[in-house]
């Protein structure tokens, strides 16, 4: 079965062009529950590089849908048998000013817009650019 994968490596995610966002914004709950973003920033801020994006969006898929860790192994092997969405369109890179980098080895940190570390990694030249999805068409 062939396996896809969401990773990226030596690559900056800056936030999307019609992020509405001029700051690095948590974002809310939604009755009372952790949203996806929400998930996600939680994980990749207390966890900096320690994660790749694979493992992150499959952690939130895995909690959000009651996977038991025993069967997680196999579920994310069919999980990611199909191509599934990036941090291009996460929420945090699309609605709440979140720029995402990617070492060498495709662990990911996240940096809020505002910040002098997000501007750094904006204009290194050694690094691959790439900009989170619209949420509008022009």
């Amino acid at each position: 079965m062939k396996q896809h994968t969401t990773n990226y490596f030596n690559t900056f995610i800056s936030v999307a062009e019609d992020c509405p966002a001029t700051t690095g914004e948590a974002p809310l709950n939604k009755a009372g529950k952790p949203t996806i973003a929400a998930m996600q920033l939680e994980m990749i801020k207390s966890h900096p590089y320690q994660f790749t994006s694979d493992d992150v969006i499959f952690e939130v898929f895995a909690t959000r849908n009651q996977i038991p860790e025993e069967d997680q192994s196999s579920a994310r092997k069919i999980y990611f048998s199909k191509g599934q969405a990036c941090l291009r369109t996460s929420p945090l890179t699309k609605r709440y000013g979140w720029g995402v980098h990617s070492n060498a080895e495709g662990k990911i940190a996240v940096y809020p817009v505002e910040s002098a570390e997000y501007q750094k990694f904006a204009m290194d030249k050694r690094l691959n650019h790439t900009c989170a999805m619209r949420s509008r068409r022009k």
